[in-house]
């Protein structure tokens, strides 16, 4: 049987005859799962109590991209720049976060996901990187999933082995970052600026945060694969450890 992995959504509402609110999220994410073995599924933001029930049914949890954290969740005021925020969506990828770590299960945050899985950790965001003094531009207009910038990983980092090297491209499609590294967390990738683009998990739990969208990319690039390849891993191994623990 594949492995699991359990992919969070937007919540967006369309202009159409009826009133409905919609579960949106990149099929790209889906693909990359397919590509490395795992089997994807979906949860749109209901309530945070179905959390443990989800987690139950996953080998993997995969936070994906959307609209800006919450700021309240890190003890902020919200900056002149701040995007749309998704109070139901922040509630229940804390719980899924919660519940996934206590189950074992392997963790991947992409874009918002980094970013949301870091101010869990009791981490802090940069509301609007442009207001940064000395960034660069991290919000490309080529939507296509085209290389962008230059990124620099840590060389025992996990990420650096997947991708063989230290230095990579990326594509970069944020305008907020992970500022303050939460608890049970290490940065282990910058962009030239100085910008944390990774981070990974420091405890027993495998975690792993990109700022960037690898699933973008990889067609186009095949080593950008390199993320989900490393966590699928992971998720491969936490599933052989709870078959043992449960003979």
């Amino acid at each position: 049987m594949k492995p699991r992995i359990l992919i969070s959504t937007n919540t967006e509402r369309f202009d159409r005859n009826a009133n409905r609110a919609y579960a949106t999220v990149g099929l790209e994410y889906a693909q990359a799962v397919l590509k490395t073995g795992g089997l994807p599924f979906f949860v749109g933001n209901v309530s945070p109590s179905f959390a443990q029930a989800y987690i139950e049914q996953a080998d993997g949890l995969l936070l994906s991209g959307g609209v800006d954290v919450d700021p309240a969740l890190f003890g902020e005021n919200p900056h002149p720049e701040l995007g749309f925020v998704d109070e139901s969506r922040d509630q229940l990828e804390q719980a899924l976060y919660k519940a996934a770590k206590q189950k074992g299960i392997p963790v991947l945050g992409i874009c918002r996901g980094i970013q949301s899985l870091n101010v869990f950790e009791g981490g802090t965001l940069h509301q609007h990187v442009p207001a940064v003094t000395g960034s660069m531009q991290h919000s490309q207009h080529n939507l296509d999933g085209s290389l962008f910038h230059e990124i620099k990983l840590e060389p025992s980092s996990m990420l650096a082995k997947a991708y063989g090297k230290i230095s990579i491209r990326t594509d970069s499609y944020h305008h907020q970052a992970v500022n303050k590294v939460g608890n049970n967390l290490k940065a282990v990738g910058w962009a030239n600026d100085g910008i944390i683009e990774a981070v990974e998990g420091t405890g027993n739990s495998f975690v792993l945060g990109v700022q960037w969208h690898p699933e973008m990319s990889f067609v186009r690039y095949p080593e950008q694969i390199a993320p989900f390849e490393v966590f699928m891993e992971a998720v491969k191994k936490a599933g052989t450890r709870v078959r043992e623990l449960s003979i």
